[in-house]
């Protein structure tokens, strides 16, 4: 889903699996040949619940080349995650992800750097 205002950006020859949610009301950006394996929500927004507001925080989401996104995770808005990462399934990602690196967990911490 986008919105208005939002953007969805996705490079070349990248693969998608059932059921990934990507939702964007700012910016979400995904370079080359990625893999997505299913039920994987991205989203570069929060609700804004804090007095009463209804409104949305928003961030940018940027997801660079090669990366692997395993069943199941969450990326969550202001994200970066750099080339060749690999996000373990049932990740939570709320920090930036170096490139060369495998995060796994509640919130996803760095388990392996190649």
């Amino acid at each position: 889903m986008i919105s208005k205002k939002g953007n969805i950006e996705i490079g070349n020859n990248n693969f998608f699996n059932r059921n990934v949610s990507i939702t964007s009301l700012e910016r979400i950006l995904i370079g080359d040949n990625c893999k997505f394996a299913n039920n994987i929500v991205i989203v570069d927004h929060d609700h804004d619940y804090r007095n009463g507001n209804n409104g949305y925080i928003c961030r940018q989401v940027s997801i660079g080349d090669n990366v692997w996104i395993g069943a199941n995770a969450v990326i969550t808005k202001g994200v970066s995650i750099g080339n060749n990462a690999v996000v373990a399934a049932g990740a939570v990602v709320v920090d930036d992800i170096a490139e060369n690196t495998v995060v796994a967990g509640v919130p996803a911490t760095a388990v392996l750097k190649f």
